[in-house]
């Protein structure tokens, strides 16, 4: 059986399912590129993904996955005892799900937008205007959220993949220093969650 190979690029999403992959122990190789630039590496990922976008997890069997959430709860079900995904039963699974979703459903586009504003509308004043509503948009979701985060997990004393996605995305935009001023349960998940050696062994990786 061939392993799964994870598609990816330094510093992006595509650290959430390292991390993942790297918990639950299941074999994996890793294809790192500058998924923007183009060049053979870019070529064939758009022929994987059409969005050209990274996570891009390819199965033992031959079939792609794109999206970062259903990759994760693809990995739950090939490793359930890892605890990525809390069971059916778990009273925190509907949290779980929401939170899940928020992220990716919410926060992740407000990047799509607030990265390059000149793409999405006019340059000038408009693209300001759109880069500073987006990321007030954001600041204003991690507070919504930050209302829902446990100790020392996300969801409480359970770890799980929700830990992954907000201890890399600390990382990103408006940066750590903003999130352990204005949102403390989500900064001190983070960092719980950073003496993980799986953990860690990516972050190192990726934002060194």
């Amino acid at each position: 059986m061939n392993d799964y190979e994870l598609i990816g690029s330094p510093g992006c999403g595509s650290a959430i399912v390292e991390m993942a992959l790297s918990i639950t122990g299941i074999p994996h190789r890793l294809t790192e590129l500058p998924y923007l630039e183009p060049g053979p590496g870019r070529d064939r990922l758009l022929k994987l993904n059409p969005l050209g976008q990274v996570p891009t997890l390819i199965l033992p069997d031959g079939a792609v996955m794109t999206e970062s959430a259903a990759i994760i709860l693809h990995l739950h079900d090939v490793s359930p005892q890892s605890g990525l995904v809390p069971e059916p039963t778990a009273p925190e699974r509907v949290r779980f799900l929401n939170l899940l979703f928020r992220l990716v459903g919410a926060v992740y586009p407000t990047f799509t937008y607030a990265d390059d504003p000149p793409k999405w509308t006019l340059p000038g004043p408009a693209a300001d205007r759109l880069r500073d509503t987006v990321m007030e948009r954001r600041a204003n979701l991690w507070r919504e959220i930050e209302a829902q985060v446990g100790k020392p997990h996300v969801l409480g004393k359970r770890f799980s993949a929700l830990d992954l996605y907000v201890t890399v995305m600390t990382h990103w935009r408006p940066n750590k220093a903003w999130f352990i001023q204005n949102c403390p349960a989500l900064a001190a998940a983070a960092s719980q969650a950073e003496k993980n050696p799986h953990v860690a062994a990516v972050l190192e990786r990726h934002f060194s």
